[in-house]
């Protein structure tokens, strides 16, 4: 690798591979340019779709810190590097590859971790980030409305049991005279 352009693209690559939430493999092989433009628009924002040569990718890979990806590596290969929610940009991939089966995912890495085509079809059908959030967040909000009854119902209940046995003994006390 004694190419200047060479190192530098692997410099390049290693910091996307460090700076990703995920990054997911592809095989690309048969699809247009058109298509890949609008797979790049379904993956959102926050997921930059890269065609890579597979020697520099290893490369830039292993500097990064991962190297279990070296046997993806095989065929035209392109690199989904996700910097934002990979839910989202896993739903984008799996919804273009059902539409357009020239688009194979091969794996990928989540923060560090290895995972298969099998699972990153499963981290498709998570649901979205806020959308765990809100449901967390109304779970949480009911269980407090449970518990501020439930601490309204103690004094309340005290206050009639004590006013009930006021009455019972006023009773007892105008009946005993």
């Amino acid at each position: 690798m004694a190419r200047p352009d060479k190192a530098a693209a692997v410099a390049e690559l290693a910091d996307q591979f460090r700076s990703s939430n995920a990054a997911v493999l592809t095989e690309y092989r048969g699809l247009t340019v058109a298509q890949l433009k609008t797979l790049r628009r379904s993956l959102g924002e926050d997921a930059q779709y890269a065609v890579v040569k597979n020697t520099l990718t290893k490369i830039a890979a292993n500097e990064a810190g991962i190297s279990t990806l070296d046997d993806l590596f095989n065929g035209p290969t392109a690199v989904a590097f996700i910097t934002g929610d990979p839910v989202t940009s896993a739903k984008g991939l799996r919804d273009f590859a059902k539409d357009n089966p020239n688009l194979v995912i091969k794996g990928g890495v989540l923060d560090g971790k290895v995972l298969s085509a099998d699972e990153i079809k499963k981290l498709a059908d998570l649901e979205s980030r806020e959308v765990l959030l809100a449901k967390l967040a109304g779970a949480m909000k009911g269980k407090q409305s449970q518990a501020a009854s439930l601490f309204q119902a103690l004094p309340s209940k005290f206050v009639r049991t004590a006013e009930a046995l006021r009455v019972k003994l006023a009773d007892e006390q105008g009946g005993a005279e």
